[in-house]
């Protein structure tokens, strides 16, 4: 049995949880080192996937109106495509029509609000779509994920080498395309992508950013739609690991029910604001910042290890 957790320890973990999680810079990585370096253990997998639970209900907050509209969207279209009520193509793929998360408000004719319900239906599908392959994935190697993927060697060397391939979508990502011409293919692929998030070090927003920027999207198409993507999936990870987040019977150190919901709760208030301010930054400025600070952590790591001053497991 690992040790207590202190409020003082829940606290800080969830403020790490709410800066970092929707920054490419890896909110696993910075939670296991966070606790590892100062705190002396780890804090464990479950502990980051509850408290991602507040990070995850700061996007359903922020992107309230959007994500309600894409459920009418896709539920609607569904039930009249079912019933063959509806024949009719709209073409969105050569028009942009309105950007996410803000409904454009002056569509009023037909058209426009035809292609803004098929624009957020398609989008509907392609999250359920992209969800499969890490639901999947992550249920068949939950136990690596909880134990020797945890180990800070790996954690350090991936803030390093996904640092890389960063900087290699910011550089070669032609980033012309809006959210609208978002397609099947893309959905797919940033959902694959997502699956490398599983790795600490990685960086769910970091994976899925980045492979939008490698299939032509705009930077902030490619940080909204990473935000619609990880709803269901960090959802379902955090309740999955609530059994053994609020039963901690394992080494490290164990958090209590109360501990685990003032935790969440600060990162849900930390998360929303840090959601707010990645919209604004990715706007005007490129990932190379986030670049620069990977590199620089995943080294110091690595030399902390290779000195001895912190124990990798």
């Amino acid at each position: 049995m690992g040790e207590s957790m202190t409020w003082f320890q829940a606290l800080v973990l969830g403020l790490v949880q709410g800066l970092t999680e929707f920054l490419p810079i890896s909110s696993s990585a910075h939670l296991r080192i966070v606790s590892g370096v100062f705190f002396g253990d780890d804090a464990g997998a479950s502990f980051t996937a509850v408290t991602q639970l507040g990070t995850e209900a700061a996007v359903l907050v922020y992107f309230a109106k959007d994500i309600w509209r894409i459920l009418v969207a896709w539920f609607t279209t569904l039930g009249m495509r079912w019933r063959e009520r509806s024949q009719r193509e709209v073409a969105v793929g050569d028009r942009v029509t309105t950007k996410l998360p803000v409904m454009d408000r002056s569509a009023r004719d037909a058209h426009e609000r035809d292609t803004q319900r098929e624009l957020d239906y398609r989008i509907g599908w392609y999250v359920i779509i992209a969800t499969i392959p890490i639901g999947v994935l992550g249920y068949l190697f939950k136990d690596e994920i909880r134990t020797g993927a945890r180990n800070l060697w790996l954690v350090s060397f991936m803030l390093i080498a996904f640092a890389l391939v960063i900087a290699a979508g910011e550089y070669f990502g032609k980033k012309e395309r809006p959210i609208e011409q978002l397609t099947t293919r893309d959905g797919i692929l940033m959902g694959l992508a997502q699956c490398l998030a599983l790795i600490p070090g990685v960086s769910r927003s970091g994976a899925t950013s980045t492979a939008g920027l490698f299939l032509g999207l705009k930077r902030e198409a490619a940080v909204r739609f990473s935000f619609l993507l990880a709803i269901p999936a960090v959802t379902a990870s955090g309740l999955f690991s609530l059994p053994d987040a609020f039963e901690p019977a394992g080494e490290g150190l164990n958090a209590s029910g109360p501990q685990l919901l003032v935790a969440t709760i600060v990162a849900f208030v930390v998360g929303y604001a840090s959601v707010a301010w990645l919209l604004k930054f990715v706007g005007k400025h490129s990932f190379y910042w986030f670049v620069g600070y990977r590199i620089i952590l995943g080294v110091t790591m690595l030399g902390l290890l290779a000195a001895g001053v912190v124990a990798a497991t």
